[in-house]
């Protein structure tokens, strides 16, 4: 089953001084890239968090928010009023209030807390890990969920482009016949004498360059290798792409070959709906 680049999960922990919070977004993306915003206290760990991410989510562009904030007396702790402040004069050029909520905006910021502490609490950071672990497993319920509509998408393109093909299939004699009949006119019109058996030959020779069996071919066993693609245990959104592009290039060469308008009308709406397929394939993991 193919999933989709796009989620969100969000899981929140209450600790008895704190409240922890791990926020995952993710779009599409080529590759894996994680943006993360964690407190300072955390950055050393934050190539591990990076790696829990990258073993789930494989692909997409990631955005990992993770926030710390104190409930109860932290004796250890005092508000950094550096920044504290810079983020208030940032947040007053961005939007009107009063000093009062935007001192409640900038205490949610991250590093707006300094400690003296210099060991990580390990049972606050195994509580970050469980809240990633559920996180993880919310966005990736998400992309599943986002994936489905996806499939369901394609099957629907899909059908679509094996009924053009079976139209293309049953208009090819007509076009063959169409061809030769125009051929054999611009020849009568000539007004020249031939050796029939010559010119039947020719005939045969230059209808062969216009015949497109093997892409017909070729093109519906890629239609079936991609729905095959598509219902296959894992997601396999490059694998669909290098197929969508093989789907394309007997698109094109059925169309180049034709020399028949109502078949190349055909060949425009095929195009169409590739094209269609290929938008949505930018967000399948």
């Amino acid at each position: 089953m193919i999933q989709s680049m796009t989620g969100f999960g969000k899981h929140v922990a209450q600790l008895p001084s704190k409240k922890i919070t791990v926020e995952l977004k993710s779009l599409n993306s080529k590759s894996l890239d994680i943006n993360a915003r964690i407190p300072q206290s955390y950055r050393e760990k934050e190539l591990e968090l990076r790696k829990m991410i990258a073993d789930v989510l494989v692909r997409g562009k990631v955005d990992l928010g993770l926030y710390v904030e104190i409930t109860g007396e932290e004796t250890t702790a005092e508000v950094n009023k550096g920044v504290v402040k810079n983020y208030m004069e940032q947040l007053a050029q961005i939007a009107k209030g009063d000093d009062l909520k935007l001192l409640e905006l900038a205490l949610r910021m991250p590093d707006t807390l300094k400690t003296d502490k210099d060991d990580i609490d390990e049972t606050e950071y195994e509580a970050i890990k469980e809240s990633m672990k559920q996180a993880l497993s919310e966005i990736s319920a998400f992309r599943s969920e986002e994936g489905k509509v996806l499939e369901q998408d394609f099957v629907e393109r899909l059908k679509k482009l094996t009924s053009l093909l079976d139209e293309v299939n049953a208009m090819d004699p007509e076009r063959l016949a169409t061809v030769r009949e125009r051929l054999e006119k611009a020849v009568a019109d000539l007004k020249v004498e031939l050796d029939e058996n010559r010119f039947e030959q020719e005939l045969i020779y230059y209808l062969e360059k216009y015949d497109v069996t093997e892409e017909k071919v070729r093109l519906a066993n890629h239609l079936n290798y991609f729905e095959t693609t598509l219902k296959s245990d894992d997601s396999n959104g490059k694998k669909l792409g290098f197929i969508a592009q093989e789907i394309g290039r007997e698109i094109n060469t059925i169309g180049s070959k034709a020399n028949y308008a109502p078949m190349q009308q055909l060949v425009v709406q095929m195009k169409d709906e590739l094209e269609k397929i290929k938008e949505q394939m930018l967000n399948v993991l």
